[in-house]
């Protein structure tokens, strides 16, 4: 596992790659994510894909993403445009998505 930073509009966002990019298999990557969740909360899950690529992330203002932005609610837009950002800054094509609790909210705004 690597851990990288993505600075986007705010926040500067922590996510970790459990695999290479671009993948080994030619799959797409699978992104997990969650809201109010950190990528702690994925750690079990995503050693259950030791064939996949995983990326997990914490969601600004959470775990090791801390905000600039001055706001402390966690609106699904907003987690939607770092998601999208944070796929984009990858360079790696369409990712798969696993979202939980907050996370499908997220994934419907984008």
């Amino acid at each position: 596992m690597t851990t990288h930073t993505l600075e986007n509009a705010g926040a500067t966002l922590n996510y970790d790659l459990h695999g290479p990019l671009p993948t080994a298999d030619g799959r797409p990557p699978l992104m997990m994510i969650g809201l109010p969740m950190d990528a702690s909360g994925f750690t079990a899950l995503a050693s259950h894909f030791p064939d996949r690529t995983v990326i997990t992330y914490d969601p600004r203002g959470l775990g090791r993403s801390p905000r600039t932005d001055g706001e402390v609610d966690n609106v699904p837009a907003v987690h939607a445009e770092d998601v999208h950002a944070l796929i984009e800054a990858l360079d790696a094509g369409p990712v798969e998505i696993f979202a939980s609790s907050g996370g499908p909210s997220s994934r419907s705004h984008s």
